[in-house]
């Protein structure tokens, strides 16, 4: 899973992916290169299966972030995101954008005043030109086509253009793609075209540690100005996040107890990313390894299989299947077998949140 970053400029962008990373990315001034960060997926379930084995590595998921610079100018002054800025986002499976609430009068904010929910809809705003500009493009190429092209071509140019102008009239009025309640059929057909505003966006508003206490009339604004199953907002003090994720994970904890501050910001953004991205994982067990595969919710075996090892797609006949906590209850694979609650499940099969799954094949 890959998440974009993006915001204002000022607005605690790299302080969030250092703290979400445990990364060390220079805050100070600006740059032109993104900055790539891995954070592991903190999973229980994953510990526990490696007491169990004592495996020789244990790996768990992954989610990378990915800090976009803004252009010299700025978000926010462009009318859309442009050249590589965009090509960097076009490959992200959802956007992380950081909005800036925190006064700080040596840190200069670029309309001069704080206002959370006005910047919030500039950077919706960008997404939204930048779709524009995409479909434009687009649009022209269909009309350069439609000229010399046969009868049978030509129906489906136009249908693909009537699906386009629904869809401007509706970025007109800034209305982003994955609120335009498009059919999987038309979500398909325009999935290779590079639109911004159809990702699923997780909102991050950068408070400082002194506006806790009052933090109440600003969720009640973002509760209002951000809905839909494929868009989410949090507050988090960036700051005081990135201090923290830079210690040892005894002095995290012991800090935190006497802070009383709530789950870390890598926690956070992890239950968030895989809820807005719709991910879940499932365990392969071994004494060579324990890991955790990350995969879309609603995958089937046979497609889980090809994150293992594209040979185990090809070569697919049946998977292994037993829960998580069937698992630890039966305590070794060879139990559960004993007791009939390891199953045998074909390539159709829905695989669950947190099961094991063992894979044979032959090629």
């Amino acid at each position: 899973m890959e998440i974009g970053i993006i915001g204002l400029p000022k607005a605690g962008k790299t302080t969030i992916f250092n703290a979400v990373t445990k990364g060390n990315a220079s805050i100070a001034g600006w740059s032109d290169r993104p900055n790539v960060g891995v954070a592991k997926v903190p999973d229980e379930r994953l510990n526990i299966l490696s007491d169990m084995y004592k495996p020789q590595k244990i790996v768990p998921a992954e989610i990378t972030f990915i800090d976009i610079p803004p252009p010299p100018s700025g978000f926010g002054k462009t009318r859309g995101i442009g050249g590589e800025y965009l090509n960097a986002l076009q490959s992200t499976d959802a956007l992380m954008v950081v909005i800036r609430a925190f006064e700080n009068q040596s840190v200069g904010h670029i309309d001069e005043t704080i206002d959370p929910i006005r910047d919030l809809e500039n950077m919706v705003l960008e997404i939204v030109f930048s779709d524009l500009d995409i479909l434009n493009r687009r649009v022209q190429r269909i009309e350069e086509r439609f000229k010399g092209a046969k009868p049978q071509e030509r129906e489906k140019l136009i249908k693909e253009r009537d699906l386009l102008a629904t869809i401007q009239s509706n970025l007109d009025i800034g209305v982003p793609l994955r609120e335009q309640e498009l059919s999987p059929p038309q979500i398909k057909e325009i999935s290779g075209f590079g639109f911004l505003s159809i990702k699923p966006i997780i909102v991050v508003v950068n408070v400082s540690e002194n506006q806790v206490p009052g933090i109440a009339p600003l969720e009640y604004r973002l509760s209002q100005q951000i809905t839909g199953e494929n868009a989410v907002w949090t507050i988090i003090c960036a700051q005081l996040e990135m201090d923290l994720a830079q210690m040892s994970e005894e002095e995290e904890v012991e800090f935190r107890r006497d802070l009383g501050a709530e789950e870390s910001s890598l926690r956070k953004m992890v239950r968030i990313s895989y809820s807005v991205v719709d991910q879940i994982s499932f365990f392969t067990v071994g004494e060579d390894e324990v890991r955790a595969w990350q995969i879309p919710r609603n995958c089937v075996a046979q497609k889980a299989a090809a994150k293992i090892h594209t040979d185990l797609e090809r070569g697919f006949i049946r998977a292994e299947i037993i829960p998580y906590e069937q698992l630890i209850r039966c305590g070794s694979i060879p139990e559960a077998r004993k007791q009939g609650v390891l199953r045998q499940e074909g390539k159709e099969y829905v695989v669950k949140d947190g099961e094991i799954m063992h894979i044979l094949f032959n090629i």
